[in-house]
């Protein structure tokens, strides 16, 4: 999955002849996971037409703060558009362009939006080598870089002029490239490795049966995504469930059994830096195990059971400076008895969700949760999407590891 997967890209457009390579850019932003909204300034549009970048970017193109022919037409504002934007790419930037933003001067839409944006601005330069390497070209060049804005270098080839050497735009792989890595470079947990754990686990009875629990291991996904998403090297440790997970950053450890949860964690604790076990791990299970199908008789079964390894509890006796996180799924005397493992099992801080609360718990799309640190400073959310709690956990660990 891209890092620009859900983000609002805003895509500027000036006239120049590489204004024809934004159909590709589009096409290219959409499929990365983008949302793409397109502002041309009235003369590029002849050199690619908004009706193509309409239909690529399924939005309307915005050129013009309204139109004159159109009474009805609404205020294109430019405001609201910088605001949007997660992001803004003037591509391509054409000398003409480039000066009007280092001096300030708001003559159309785009620049309008340029001015008001209060996102990162990208801009990719596009022009002929000799406008390239002209001095007040440069100093553009330089200026827009001290004001914050990003330069995505040009390319030397062969321009529209027929010379060859520096000044044609790069190349929209490229583009979007450049761009998902300066992302990434920037994201809070960039060169952080973390172990996740979810889902549950299954202990087995014979070759049919087993033990388990009713996780489904939604909870321990969203925050492998998460953590995923603020840059993350995640190592997924996961018991038998049907949950999936598309992200480069995210490598899944697929295991069934207690003792397999366990043999991975350790496995993988020693380099990463935290851990977030979320996992519902059977607490006990059978004793012996039989070879074959066990049949059903009429006489009652009894089963012995054995404690499971504690597996949090391992880990937080062997830590070094790892951020080790438990949850605990609690019926009753909820805070005290979360408060006692923390203590027990050497926890840096444990997310505490009761059964009691209504849209909690296993198997929905909900989940209510108090973060409870080690110095036992509590902090209570409202109800949620399990895709929220977990930016609200990776958050809070974020926050106790700077």
């Amino acid at each position: 999955m891209s890092v620009l997967q859900g983000k609002k890209v805003l895509l500027g457009i000036t006239a120049g002849i590489a204004a024809y390579k934004t159909a590709s850019l589009v096409r290219l932003f959409i499929k990365s996971g983008a949302e793409v909204k397109v502002i041309m300034t009235p003369a590029s549009k002849d050199f690619i037409t908004p009706l193509t970048l309409s239909t690529l970017s399924k939005n309307p193109v915005h050129s013009t703060f309204y139109d004159k022919e159109d009474e009805n037409e609404l205020w294109n504002n430019h405001v609201d558009l910088g605001l949007w934007a997660d992001l803004m790419i003037i591509a391509p930037a054409t000398a003409n362009t480039l000066s009007k933003m280092t001096n300030g001067t708001c003559d159309n839409l785009l620049l309008a939006t340029y001015l008001s944006a209060k996102c990162t601005v990208y801009f990719a330069p596009a022009m002929d080598l000799d406008m390239y390497i002209h001095p007040s070209t440069k100093d553009s060049l330089d200026s827009l870089q001290k004001f914050g804005n990003i330069m995505i270098p040009a390319t030397s080839g062969e321009l529209a002029s027929g010379l060859v050497g520096q000044g044609r735009m790069a190349e929209p792989e490229d583009i979007v490239d450049f761009i998902e890595k300066d992302i990434q470079s920037k994201l809070p947990l960039k060169g952080k490795k973390i172990l996740i754990t979810a889902g549950p686990t299954y202990e087995a009875i014979d070759p049919v049966r087993f033990i388990g629990n009713h996780s489904s291991g939604k909870m321990g996904f969203e925050i492998a995504k998460a953590a995923a998403k603020k840059g993350a090297e995640v190592f997924l440790v996961s018991g038998p469930s049907s949950q999936t997970v598309k992200n480069s950053l995210v490598r899944r450890i697929d295991v069934t059994s207690a003792q397999e949860m366990y043999d991975a964690c350790h496995t993988y604790f020693n380099e990463v830096d935290i851990a977030v076990l979320s996992a519902a791990v059977a607490d006990y299970r059978p004793k012996n195990v039989a070879d074959q199908k066990i049949k059903k008789k009429d006489a009652s079964l009894v089963i012995e059971l054995a404690p499971t390894k504690d597996i949090l509890k391992s880990l937080g006796a062997i830590k070094k400076d790892q951020f080790l996180v438990g949850f605990a799924l609690e019926t009753n005397d909820e805070v005290s008895n979360a408060k006692k493992k923390i203590e027990s099992k050497n926890l840096d801080a444990i997310v505490l969700n009761s059964l009691r609360d209504k849209g909690a718990g296993f198997a929905v799309d909900t989940n209510k949760i108090t973060i409870i640190d080690k110095s036992f400073n509590e902090k209570t959310f409202e109800l949620k999407s399990k895709k929220e709690v977990a930016k609200d956990i990776i958050n809070e660990v974020l926050e106790r590891i700077s």
